[in-house]
């Protein structure tokens, strides 16, 4: 009886899964109304769109970190301050860190729709154009000694859209359908976005991750084996990198080296779930 019922009330109202997407729908529309505004800006303006995201999110994180770093500089500057008015100094740090991770949050929700199409423009332009030219920055020229598709000449970089990685020669050709915006939606809110072989689940990383990575925490994304994330990491990180996002593998480098622990310290770190 209770298996009719639940089948009926399915029908009617639609299952869990159906209900959520049917939610992420009005959000897929306007993030696709961004991407049409945003083809029509320079290289330039959709690569400065990262600063002014991180503007952003650092203006709306003001008050509560001021209030943080007020904090710390009051343990610092009293160092024989009394343990009990220590310890609720700890506490209240700590409870202002759980209000910045709650804002946090509700600024990158509010950037979604915006960052995704800045994503989806990027990938749009490097499947339309052999080299995509730009104003050169401080990153592009750090980066440009190694890698072959990046090329500075004066004032401009070039980033060619065909590169390899590990060992797999991409022309890219790739620019995100609905489907893998609502993926993008659904990890970043931290649930599972099941996706069959073949249907972009290394494209659909490239939104979260592009978002989080606004924050200035640092995202990792987690491969099954050592070649997926090496591969992924070469395999999107041009796009990352030309929008002024670091990003690198830690398996490429030897556990423990200083190698392996400046790789952590970028935008977007890949790895294995050994590590």
């Amino acid at each position: 009886m209770f298996e009719f019922v639940a089948k009926a009330l399915s029908k009617i109202f639609g299952s869990k899964s159906e209900r959520d997407l049917k939610a992420l729908w009005p959000r897929v529309e306007e993030i696709n109304n961004f991407f049409e505004e945003y083809q029509s800006l320079s290289n330039d303006e959709l690569r400065n769109k990262t600063r002014e995201f991180k503007d952003r999110i650092a203006d709306y994180l003001s008050d509560i970190d001021d209030r943080i770093k007020e904090y710390q500089e009051q343990l610092n500057e009293t160092p024989n301050m009394h343990p009990d008015e220590k310890e609720q100094i700890y506490n209240d740090i700590d409870e202002l860190q759980k209000d910045r991770d709650q804002k946090l949050e509700e600024v990158l929700d509010d950037l979604l729709h915006e960052a995704f199409a800045v994503m989806k423009e990027t990938a749009r332009r490097f499947k339309e154009q052999d080299k995509v030219e730009a104003t050169a920055n401080d990153l592009d020229r750090e980066l440009a000694p190694n890698r072959d598709h990046l090329t500075i000449k004066g004032d401009k970089v070039y980033y060619d859209t065909r590169w390899d990685a590990a060992g797999i020669d991409i022309n890219w050709n790739m620019v995100h359908f609905d489907v893998q915006l609502i993926g993008g939606m659904v990890l970043h809110q931290g649930r599972i976005s099941e996706m069959a072989t073949g249907e972009g689940k290394t494209l659909v990383s490239t939104l979260p991750a592009y978002l989080n990575a606004l924050s200035g925490l640092g995202v990792h994304i987690i491969t099954v084996n050592d070649f997926l994330a090496k591969r992924d990491a070469k395999w999107n990180g041009p796009l990352y990198e030309f929008l002024g996002i670091t990003v690198d593998c830690i398996e490429y480098y030897q556990p423990n080296s200083p190698d392996r622990k400046e790789a952590y310290e970028q935008d977007i770190v890949y790895g294995t779930n050994n590590e």
